[in-house]
């Protein structure tokens, strides 16, 4: 075994990056009031919570007051979908096949109680197309809900074309952006935005805290009860210290930190792609995440493959970490046209701003070796030899 770990599954979480985890600690044991008591220890809790408000509403170009704190990304998008229908009562909603779970779940749910849901397909790089979009709309839709980029196969989608068209429509549009926030461009103005999740450790922030922007004059019904937090919208004890931990990673996060992951993704994607038979790059080649390889390798087991690559100290995934102990082929990438056995030889390798160009040389040489090796012993590739 290796005496290297490698991390190389940032889509899954992030490490909290040491600015932030310096930020944080003063409010955990020296300013660790209540943001909503009124002595001087709370207000010092809700100044600190308020200028947080304001530091990532400028980053997605929103009024600070249309930011609403939550747990994380799951949270949000299910706030947003249950608690727009519940303001409408019934409806119509457009999504895409190739949704998070926490779309796809609160979407099936909302059917069961009366509300009607299109799935979007996507074409063989995952892209949804903005004419779809708009040929899908009905006089009752009162929400599409089409995430900025992909947690597998990081394709990102041109949110500002369809935000146009809903725009245009008078229809709300969501999107996840909890993969995008601070990757990619997140103009709520520009792209015409209504509703957008985004949490913290995606970004080298903490877990356990998210936001949802949701535009000023869109009603949504809350889905919590039992306090009057977040301008009433979700109730509970805000968590202070993430959400301070949240500002700072969202103002570190981005710029040079996003050239430089594209330059070790293009690294990793050139090596693999060059150096194994028989591998293809799920998602768009070149509409993608700063930090994203998506890889489908013939005759083996991704899961395999990541075991192996595990022991000599690299760290990838299959696929959403949410569903990582699924054996049920991926959703994405049978969206995007894949058979059942080539979904389950694909192995995902996401990156981080600490990582290094000699890390993803030798995650490189480690992908090249056990592939090789998996093959070794794979009836199913040498039947096809």
């Amino acid at each position: 075994m290796d005496n290297k770990r490698i991390y190389l599954d940032h889509a899954a979480t992030t490490p909290v990056a040491k600015e932030v985890f310096e930020a944080m600690l003063p409010y955990f044991s020296e300013r660790y009031g209540n943001a909503s008591s009124l002595h001087s220890f709370g207000q010092e809790a809700k100044d600190a919570l308020e200028e947080s408000r304001e530091r990532i509403a400028k980053r997605m170009n929103s009024g600070a007051e249309e930011i609403i704190f939550t747990s994380g990304g799951t949270e949000s998008n299910n706030l947003a979908l249950k608690g727009i229908a519940a303001r409408k009562g019934k409806g119509h909603i457009i999504t895409s096949k190739i949704e998070h779970a926490s779309i796809l779940a609160p979407c099936r749910e909302l059917v069961n109680q009366g509300f009607s849901v299109t799935y979007l397909d996507v074409d063989e790089y995952g892209l949804v197309d903005p004419g779809d979009v708009a040929g899908a709309l009905r006089e009752d839709t009162i929400l599409v809900s089409i995430g900025h980029a992909n947690n597998e196969v990081g394709t990102v989608q041109d949110i500002g074309e369809i935000g146009k068209i809903t725009r245009e429509k008078g229809v709300l549009l969501h999107t996840d952006a909890c993969q995008s926030f601070t990757k990619e461009e997140l103009d709520v103005k520009k792209q015409c935005l209504d509703l957008v999740s985004i949490n913290a450790h995606k970004i080298h922030g903490p877990k356990g805290v998210g936001a949802l922007y949701i535009r000023e004059g869109v009603k949504i019904i809350p889905q919590s009860q039992g306090g009057e937090h977040e301008k009433n919208i979700r109730a509970g004890t805000e968590n202070v210290a993430g959400i301070v931990g949240f500002a700072k990673a969202a103002e570190i996060t981005g710029g040079k930190q996003v050239g430089y992951m594209k330059g070790l993704r293009d690294q990793l994607i050139k090596g693999v792609l060059s150096g194994v038979e028989g591998v293809r790059l799920n998602g768009h080649p070149e509409k993608r995440l700063c930090n994203n390889a998506n890889y489908g390798f013939e005759g083996i087991e991704g899961e395999a493959l990541l075991l192996r690559l595990d022991m000599r100290g690299v760290a990838c995934s299959t696929g959403s970490a949410c569903s990582s102990r699924s054996l049920m082929p991926s959703h994405v990438l049978l969206a995007l046209g894949l058979k059942p056995e080539e979904c389950h030889g694909s192995l995902r390798a996401t990156l981080g701003m600490e990582n290094t160009k000699e890390e993803i040389d030798y995650a490189i040489q480690a992908i090249k070796e056990e592939v090789s090796n998996l093959r070794g012993i794979s009836p199913f590739w040498k039947r096809k030899q």
